[in-house]
């Protein structure tokens, strides 16, 4: 037990600092995007990405080379969604989602954070052209979120933290499903049924309990090519790869286990924050407080800042007095309020949606202004999670 609390302290230590990293490359993205080097940093991200043998360009899509910050969102973010789903398959198989009443009470609690601000937003946007935004403040950030409960030290229960873990996971879940049924565009059933195909036959190499994990990434990186070319966002390659990785028991010496230490601090600490310096240049013109008088900015807000919380404390407590589940011992009614603030931190989902949601072309006043509203939410979020558990822990004396 004092090994897995070990363990689960350094992942908290690492999302800690992953999340200020974040934070600051967020900043030094928005001064420079705000600054004389605005048009060159711009045009930056927007530089094409060539990988070619012959007269195949390996980063092609829709017959047009990919540019830098596409490659950043459908590439480089396929290996955080690996990850993201190497942690799914770890708590599905031997942790807190391992067992069901013990799964239920995030589950219910990530539903609860899924559908009422999804409700929210489409209230203000029903019928609109920004109706198509509705998943944008659905999820959680992971690392902002534990990062934010990192800061305030060893009062905090493990309890608390282990459960806004498997909330977040089973958000990036429900995030991962909508993107898959709702922002998938142009169907080629030739391209998916390859990718599928690639993946059946990977599934088997697991069964045949072939463990080298040399043929499942090469199977990986062709199954993305022909997901990225079928509609279907290129990054659910992540999720359906890390589920015909070998697992084993789980233990350090299956390859699960090596493959997601191996991914974490790449992911942390350089496919977050390079996400992070690529999406979040945005312009703040002179018409920024007119933003909460625009039905799809004011469904973020109210989605992540009231909808979160309210839907992940609505529906755990339905739950828990209907008898379906019940709180853990360390955790009371308060300490969950505080962590359903928190719940409301979209940042990295939140934004790789909108990026879906809205034509980068026709509708790039949209995703601006979306990701502007979304930094706004997440920092409101954060300030309210934070000083309500300081306030609580504080006068409990914790």
């Amino acid at each position: 037990m004092k090994r897995i609390n070990k363990l689960f302290n350094d992942f908290l230590e690492d999302e800690k600092t992953a999340g200020i990293i974040l934070i600051i490359c967020t900043i030094i993205s928005l001064i420079i995007a705000n600054s004389i080097f605005q048009n060159s940093y711009l045009e930056f991200w927007k530089t094409p990405i060539r990988l070619q043998f012959g007269d195949f360009n390996f980063f092609n899509h829709h017959g047009e080379p990919l540019s830098l910050d596409t490659f950043i969102n459908d590439a480089l973010m396929t290996v955080f969604f690996l990850m993201v789903g190497l942690e799914l398959a770890r708590e599905i198989y031997i942790g807190e989602l391992s067992n069901v009443k013990q799964a239920l009470l995030p589950i219910m609690a990530a539903l609860g954070g899924i559908l009422i601000p999804a409700g929210i937003y489409a209230y203000f946007n029903y019928n609109t052209e920004t109706a198509s935004g509705t998943g944008i403040p659905m999820a959680t950030d992971i690392a902002f979120a534990l990062g934010v409960l990192s800061l305030l030290g060893k009062r905090i229960p493990l309890a608390l933290r282990v459960f806004l873990t498997a909330l977040a996971v089973i958000d990036d879940l429900g995030a991962i499903i909508v993107i898959a049924l709702f922002y998938t565009q142009d169907l080629s059933m030739f391209s998916l049924g390859t990718a599928l195909g690639i993946w059946a036959i990977l599934l088997i190499l697991n069964l045949l309990k072939v463990k080298s994990l040399i043929p499942y990434i090469i199977g990986g990186i062709i199954m993305w090519y022909f997901m990225l070319n079928s509609g279907v966002h290129a990054t659910i390659t992540g999720v359906l790869l890390a589920f015909v990785i070998p697992f084993g028991d789980g233990g350090k010496n299956t390859k699960s286990y090596q493959l997601l230490s191996a991914l974490h601090h790449p992911v942390s600490f350089l496919i977050l924050p390079v996400f992070a310096l690529a999406n979040t240049a945005i312009v703040i013109d002179s018409g920024f407080p007119e933003l909460f008088s625009q039905p799809y900015t004011l469904g973020i807000f109210l989605g992540l800042v009231l909808g979160k919380p309210l839907g992940i404390f609505l529906f755990t407590f339905i739950a828990c007095k209907s008898k379906l589940c019940v709180l853990p011992s360390q955790i009371g009614w308060k300490q969950l309020m505080g962590i359903s603030f928190l719940g409301g931190i979209g940042f990295t989902m939140s934004i790789f949606i909108t990026l879906l949601a809205f034509d980068p072309v026709m509708h790039y006043d949209y995703i601006n202004n979306a990701k502007f509203m979304i930094l706004i939410s997440s920092l409101c979020a954060a300030i309210l999670g934070f000083t309500y558990l300081n306030f609580i822990y504080r006068k409990k004396n914790i």
